[in-house]
């Protein structure tokens, strides 16, 4: 059975499916045999997860897990509970006895680990055929690759057999797969997601991340699963970001001098037109400065920290590494503590360098990999190929940016073209929100499901940004509201939703007449009734910016609540509501939303205005 994602297994379980029967056939639909795969869910394996879930479910309630009985897979380099963690070695293989951090979280969301999956081996490679668990294809082409090292989670997720997997990226892990199957590789900034479980590749750049079928899905899974836990000490807390820019308003850096195949260039050429008329910018730079710090990945004495991961095999066990990993960890001997400490002198002048994009630019938009090679090319030159899949990707956690990679287009061999949004760090929720927009433009289906972007009704989930200064409560009762069209731009300044509440009794609710999205206007009258709304708080620092960007007739005033608060919400120049509709009988906007087609209303000529906050 193939739901291919989070809304589809929803939808299938409010349908009334039963997960022990669902998530059983999905278990039995995993073959051993499948390269995909290093190791599947046992009957007893997934029966005790079951029960966990019937555990959570009449704890929590099934409306609060929003992952309920969705099932996943697990890059095979992050430990779950009671399953072999092989990262790809025989030889090291272990029982962990704890779920990753990670895991935990999705775990405690309802979500049901179906299996772990095949990588290049210890995370080194770009290529997904580096692992003696056998080679992962491509799924449009056998003889193609997948990407790595990621290789066998995009495969599942490519093919339906799960919504989402984990990745792992330190130099593209979760980019490069993903553009190569045509699915989502959403990969954060490093110290976003705790990596407690992990085994490491580069403990200072390593990122978890997450391959799905779509943009909303992606996001969906990482806003669960970020955070820290204390004990990896090289997580961060989320920071409020500023607030979001429109699409239309992007301006876009891309790559000059590019060194791609000639079906890649016309591609992304291609691409390139169409966001030109979506965007207000795009334009080639130079990629000097990005491609020099690319270079002091696997050139410089990062290869060091790799031998880290892998220290006790490596000394004590070299014939159990694959010799093409063996052959890359070597190049680390070279290397002073000198040389150390220089390359990170260079990348620190480079990080200044590279940053200075920003000022210029919002966004970078570069091809996920240059060319697809074959498996057989990649075998017949193993360290060169290997290094030119990273040449849009190595950069990207030295200097501590947030990325995403999404399908583009389909070439003329039928085969994915994929491009890489790229962002300054912790700029996901922006990230996501330009790259679902332009998801839904090409609207191709997720690798070979037929699942398309433009069928999903899912919105984008909310940020948990922790409110650092001084901050002022907004109340909202219209497009703002959670799940409403505008939601968005409060996220987008930091904001936190606080609680549902309601107005004071003498407030009169109008549907404004002429609005895209529809909004309500909310206005004090002689007589009235309590309206439903929601009470947010903003960063004071980001609440100039919220205001200017409040188009005319609207601005911001004061609402009386029902306990007597009186905080801020929109106001409405008075000429608005003249011809606007009164809803207020519907008690607050969504339900008004929700009944508008069937419900009478009536018009506010009797009414006696005093203030009109709106939103």
């Amino acid at each position: 059975m193939q739901i291919s994602s989070l809304e589809g297994w929803k939808l299938t379980y409010d349908n009334g499916a039963s997960p022990a029967e669902l998530l059983e056939q999905q278990r039995l639909a995993c073959s051993d045999n499948d390269p995909a795969w290093i190791s599947i869910a046992t009957e007893a394996q997934l029966r005790q997860q079951i029960s966990n879930l019937k555990y959570l479910e009449k704890k929590c309630g099934r409306e609060h897990l929003a992952l309920y009985g969705i099932p996943f897979a697990v890059k095979d380099n992050i430990d779950v509970a009671g399953f072999l963690t092989t990262a790809a070695c025989e030889a090291f293989a272990y029982t962990a006895d704890t779920d990753a951090y990670v895991v935990k979280q999705l775990r405690e969301a309802g979500a049901i680990v179906l299996g772990k999956t095949n990588l290049d081996q210890f995370a080194t490679g770009l290529v997904g055929i580096r692992s003696p668990y056998g080679i992962v294809p491509n799924v449009f082409d056998s003889e193609l690759i997948s990407g790595g090292s990621s290789s066998g989670s995009a495969s599942v997720v490519a093919r339906g057999l799960v919504p989402f997997a984990l990745s792992t990226d330190t130099a593209g892990s979760g980019r490069v797969p993903a553009g190569f199957n045509q699915i989502v590789g959403l990969k954060p900034t490093p110290g976003a997601v705790s990596c407690t479980g992990l085994v490491r590749a580069c403990r200072t750049l390593d990122c978890i991340g997450v391959l799905a079928a779509s943009v909303v899905d992606s996001a969906t899974v990482l806003s669960i699963m970020e955070g820290t836990d204390g004990v990896d000490t090289y997580g961060s807390a989320r920071p409020v970001t500023g607030p979001h820019k429109p699409l239309h308003a992007l301006r876009i850096a891309t790559p000059g001098d590019r060194k791609l195949s000639s079906s890649y260039e016309a591609a992304f050429c291609d691409y390139l037109t169409q966001l030109r008329e979506q965007t207000s910018q795009v334009a080639d730079i130079s990629f000097e400065t990005l491609d020099a710090v690319a270079n002091l990945l696997y050139q410089g004495p990062w290869i060091a920290e790799r031998v880290v991961g892998a220290q006790d095999i490596y000394e004590q066990h070299p014939e159990h590494l694959l010799p093409v990993i063996r052959s890359v960890l070597d190049v680390a001997r070279k290397f002073s503590a000198a040389d150390t400490f220089a390359a990170q002198y260079r990348l620190q002048n480079l990080k200044k360098e590279a940053n200075r994009l920003w000022e210029d630019w919002d966004v970078l938009c570069v091809p996920t990999a240059p060319h697809h090679p074959s498996i057989a090319q990649v075998q017949a030159d193993p360290i060169c190929v290997n290094s030119e899949m990273g040449v849009y990707t190595n950069f990207v956690n030295l200097l501590g940016w947030s990325a995403i990679s999404i399908p583009a287009s389909v070439l003329q061999d039928r085969l994915p073209f994929g491009i890489t949004l790229i962002a300054p760090g912790w700029h996901e929720p922006h990230l996501v929100r330009w790259a679902q927009q332009l998801e839904k433009k090409t609207d191709l289906p997720a690798g070979v499901t037929g699942l398309r972007a433009s069928t999903s009704s899912h919105q984008l989930p909310l940020w948990h940004t922790p409110i650092q200064g001084n901050t002022i409560k907004l109340a909202v009762v219209g497009a703002h509201l959670r799940g409403m069209p505008l939601n968005h731009e409060l996220q987008a300044c930091g904001a936190r939703f606080l609680k549902e509440a309601r107005t004071a009794a003498d407030y009169r609710l109008f549907a404004l007449h002429g609005t895209v999205p529809s909004k309500p206007g909310l206005a004090r009258a002689d007589s009235g009734s309590a309206i439903e709304l929601e009470v947010w708080e903003i960063p004071l620092a980001n609440f100039g910016y919220f205001v200017a960007g409040i188009p005319s007739p609207l601005g911001v005033g004061s609402i009386a609540l029902a306990d007597g608060e009186m905080v801020k919400g929109f106001i409405c120049e008075g000429h608005a509501l003249t011809q606007a509709t009164d809803i207020t009988d519907f008690g607050g906007w969504r339900a008004y939303c929700n009944t508008q087609s069937t419900a009478a209303v009536r018009t506010p000529n009797n009414h006696k205005l005093e203030s009109t906050p709106t939103n």
